[in-house]
């Protein structure tokens, strides 16, 4: 139904800050909530933030609120996820994920509620 792809990735010093993307194709003519999530080496997947097709409602993983801002912009079809403060421990891999009917912190913080995942980009941060 919607295709997403990540972007914006690269290798930083910590400090520093970066601008992921994540644009959305296919069947977007339906609301849908934005996930992102991470997953660093010999760690399971995580939950970063997420944000309602309005934007109204924003949520954010304890480790990195306050540095991180999400957004949308749906006349774009585009989801960004502001990373500010870089630390090596936000090195990961960046995944974006739409779901539809989802609605609340618990359900969209927690991966199985999303239906469609990007491939992911690489966020390295050096100390």
């Amino acid at each position: 139904q919607v295709q997403l792809v990540e972007s914006g990735g690269g290798l930083v010093q910590a400090g520093d800050s970066l601008r992921l993307s994540c644009a959305a194709s296919g069947r977007t003519s339906r609301s849908y909530a934005i996930g992102w999530f991470r997953q660093a080496p010999g760690k399971e997947r995580e939950f970063v933030s997420a944000i309602t097709w309005s934007g109204g409602s924003k949520y954010y993983a304890d480790s990195v609120k306050g540095r991180f801002t999400i957004s949308r912009d749906n006349a774009e079809n585009a989801v960004y996820l502001q990373m500010n403060t870089l630390k090596p421990e936000d090195t990961a891999v960046y995944y974006c994920a739409a779901t539809y009917g989802t609605y609340g912190v618990s359900g969209l913080s927690g991966a199985g509620s999303y239906g469609y995942w990007g491939q992911g980009t690489q966020v390295t941060v050096s100390s």
